[in-house]
């Protein structure tokens, strides 16, 4: 039995959109350009599907950090609060923005920042926030923009790993997080769309949205050489027309169209997979040694953390997990993408301090991959492999 089933993320719809944008531009008698009627398209159903807003599709996940951290204008040196855990894209972005990250530690039950370790973090040089949404699951997302709206810091979301998740991260949900998806409370916010994550470009590919106008026409700007591409007054091929410097972003309508398939189907397989997981804690509660991490309705799953009681075991937990891994169940081992993990990134933070939070969950556990496309018949296997390795390893 395959244990790791294909996502097929390029499927038949995505196949559609090409042969629409194909299609479209024959007949049209004109080569597929940038910020094309398909690009146009997808910004309006992301907008929608966000509850309203401005949406600018870019080339990748690092050009969607990069321009929506842009956008605020921060001064160089500026200090910038950064989850613990993140993509190198983000963290890099700041760098090269001239900005100082600080890292918050995750909280103790999971990967996500709370807003208890915000505040012992933040400093009177503190400008801006970067809170990503790990794993598919909401931080305490209102908590924090109510506090740092106080503040007056800017709040930037990652949501890449997380698109259409909600925030039941209190035991009473907050009036202001009911009907809201993350993405929605920042003053930008950002999503990869590489083909890996959940909505697919096929490729790479980047969403950046706001509810603030002045900054949609700013993320315009630097995510096309400055210009100001909502003038209809001026010709946008002469740079002496550009209101500031900066890169090109732009994207593709194949892209474009590949995305807008992808997130047509979120919702669905958002659904699919909370039902899976729903059915994967249920069969874990006979096991010893693993236990599921956290669970709640707001989830939107990208991979979910699995606890290994160690002391349990008569082997280290890495020889149990690898054993899981010799026999077909699809997980990463240890999680890495925790900006205190890596040395080369010492030098550019303001200050020396470990996520021991985070570090500690990474040593604890492993992610088990999840898609849409898992069954009962995969998660049954999947139980009974770390059940007879768990009577293999126990103590």
């Amino acid at each position: 039995m395959n244990l790791k089933p294909f996502r097929k993320a390029f499927g038949n719809e995505e196949i559609a959109g090409v042969q629409r944008v194909i299609s479209y531009y024959k007949k049209s008698k004109i080569d597929p350009p940038y910020s094309g009627i398909f690009e146009k398209e997808l910004s309006k159903k992301f907008s929608k599907y966000m509850n309203g807003g401005y949406s600018k599709a870019v080339a990748t996940g690092t050009s969607a950090s990069f321009v929506a951290i842009q956008s605020l204008q921060l001064d160089k040196d500026n200090e910038i609060l950064v989850s613990a855990v993140n993509d190198s894209g983000p963290f890099n972005s700041i760098i090269a923005l001239g900005l100082k990250p600080k890292l918050i530690d995750s909280s103790k039950k999971n990967y996500n920042a709370s807003l208890e370790e915000i505040k012992k973090r933040i400093s009177k040089k503190t400008k801006a926030c970067l809170i990503a949404h790990i794993g598919g699951r909401s931080t305490e997302i209102y908590k924090i923009k109510k506090f740092l709206k106080i503040k007056k810091i800017k709040l930037i979301e990652d949501f890449s790993q997380a698109p259409g998740a909600e925030c039941y991260e209190c035991k009473v949900r907050c009036k202001g997080c009911i009907k809201k998806k993350v993405g929605e409370f920042g003053d930008v916010s950002f999503v990869s769309t590489m083909y890996r994550k959940s909505i697919s470009s096929g490729g790479s590919g980047g969403l950046i949205f706001t509810k603030d106008k002045k900054i949609y026409k700013k993320i315009l700007a630097y995510s096309d050489r400055g210009k100001k591409i909502w003038s209809n007054n001026i010709n946008l091929n002469d740079p002496s027309k550009a209101l500031f410097p900066g890169l090109n972003h732009n994207t593709n309508e194949f892209t474009c169209a590949i995305t807008t398939a992808s997130l047509s189907r979120l919702n669905k397989n958002n659904f699919d997979r909370r039902k899976i997981l729903q059915y994967l804690i249920k069969k874990m509660k006979p096991l010893q040694i693993c236990s599921p991490s956290e669970f709640n309705n707001g989830f939107a799953p990208f991979f979910f953390p699995i606890y290994v009681d160690e002391k349990k075991l008569k082997c280290s937990k890495s020889k149990f997990v690898n054993q899981l891994i010799k026999k077909g169940i699809g997980l990463l081992p240890e999680y890495n993408c925790i900006i205190s993990k890596w040395k080369w990134a010492d030098r550019y933070l303001s200050d020396k301090y470990i996520c021991k939070n985070a570090i500690s969950i990474s040593k604890k556990s492993f992610n088990l991959f999840i898609n849409e496309n898992y069954n009962k018949k995969i998660i049954d296997e999947i139980i009974r492999i770390i059940t007879l390795t768990e009577k293999q390893y126990k103590i």
